[in-house]
């Protein structure tokens, strides 16, 4: 049984990219280094020995000649920065359009069309903003009016965001639906609408993040669905299904932490995920025992990077990296192990979007020998890599 496990650290890039201004970025990103350096050093000795260090100066990470992985660089062929591109160019889908994106907010056209579809009343907003920001500051005027809160970033992205205790989860849901049903059908290019749910604690707006949806844009064709098509299982941990709008997943599972994401992921290597009870009702067993494990890791992007939060950020990690002392344990002669990123959201820097970075990529199984990748043209490498490994 071969199988291939991903793992993907939301955001943590190595680097920007010689285009970066092209995307509003500044040369000086680099979100793993200078969060590193912020930090005064990582403790992450399973990602060292694996040779993160290897790949370039990260403080408190050494270069390890002794590494047991593959290690390279990955530069992005797509256009874009954001979690859409990055994640179905590691699926081998390389995409040559940017998605839209929306600097003043969106067309009044299209907010009426909201407006009218979701006979919500009226929106608040319609502007990019921070999402805790724009949630604290409209709070009042949202109790008040009823209407959805919605909003905008320097990625692609329709947001909408609601007290749940004022308008109910499912409400939430169906309006994003709704959103994008309609971006679809006016050919906006908009990569994701995104439920962002909140309720007041202790006085403050507080996301809710094991509720958040992404509805995003289907993808035309990826690795995940020649795997399905072949029999074999996609199991996606994290945002992963929301990410591909179910496309090529056979079984999903939500999270509301990394910390869920990595004990989930310990359970499908050893196989204690109850399969049957997140299985796709499309699922058909085709037989084969070889499939792919596929998980987000969205606290380093969502949680610490979007709002510079550094220490938040380190911390991230290293918890990744004690996860990987089980994972490493658990893997068997024909597993193959993948970390890498999807793009950069460097906390050090002026702003709170994401940043267009190169990441970072390790390779590891038993049987694998150690090997420097160097730079690599292409998230889509991952996907080869996948394919070879269990096709």
């Amino acid at each position: 049984m071969a199988r291939a496990i991903v793992m993907v650290i939301d955001s943590c890039g190595i680097g920007a990219m010689p285009d970066c201004k092209e995307f509003g970025d500044i040369p000086e990103c680099n979100t793993l280094r200078n969060v590193c350096e912020f930090n005064n050093g990582l403790n992450v000795p399973n990602l060292e020995k694996l040779g993160l260090g290897n790949i370039q100066n990260f403080k408190g990470i050494s270069r390890r000649e002794d590494a047991i992985g593959q290690y390279g660089t990955m530069k992005e062929k797509s256009k874009g920065k954001d979690t859409t591109t990055g994640h179905w160019e590691l699926a081998g889908l390389v995409s040559d359009r940017p998605f839209a994106t929306f600097p003043d907010g969106f067309p009044q056209g299209l907010i009426d069309r909201f407006i009218e579809k979701t006979n919500c009343g009226g929106v608040l907003a319609n502007c990019p903003a921070s999402g805790t920001v724009i949630i604290e500051q409209l709070n009042d005027e949202h109790h008040k009016t009823k209407f959805p809160i919605v909003y905008t970033s320097a990625d692609s992205v329709f947001q909408i965001a609601v007290d749940i205790d004022v308008i109910p989860l499912e409400t939430l849901y169906e309006w994003c639906e709704i959103a994008r049903e309609i971006l679809d059908e006016g050919h906006y290019n908009v990569s994701r609408v995104i439920a962002r749910p909140y309720k007041v604690i202790d006085g403050k707006p507080t996301r809710i993040s094991k509720d958040r949806r992404d509805y995003s844009m289907v993808p035309s064709h990826t690795l995940l669905n020649d795997i399905k098509n072949a029999g074999m299982k996609v199991v996606a941990i994290g945002k992963i299904e929301d990410i591909f709008s179910k496309s090529g997943i056979t079984h999903a599972i939500h999270t509301g932490s990394n910390k869920e994401g990595l004990e989930l992921t310990l359970k499908a290597i050893k196989s204690d995920l109850p399969l049957e009870n997140i299985a796709y009702s499309d699922y058909k067993d085709g037989g084969r025992e070889n499939y792919l494990i596929f998980t987000n890791l969205v606290d380093t992007d969502m949680l610490y990077g979007h709002r510079n939060d550094v220490a938040g950020y380190g911390r991230a990690i290293e918890e990744i990296d004690r996860y990987l002392t089980h994972i490493l344990g658990l893997l068997k002669e024909d597993d193959l192990l993948i970390i890498t990123a999807d793009h950069g959201c460097d906390p050090t820097v002026a702003g709170t979007d994401h940043t267009r970075e190169y990441v970072p990529l390790l390779v590891y199984s038993p049987k694998l020998p150690p090997k420097n990748l160097g730079l690599i043209d292409g998230f889509d490498y991952v996907a080869k890599v996948i394919k070879d490994w269990i096709f």
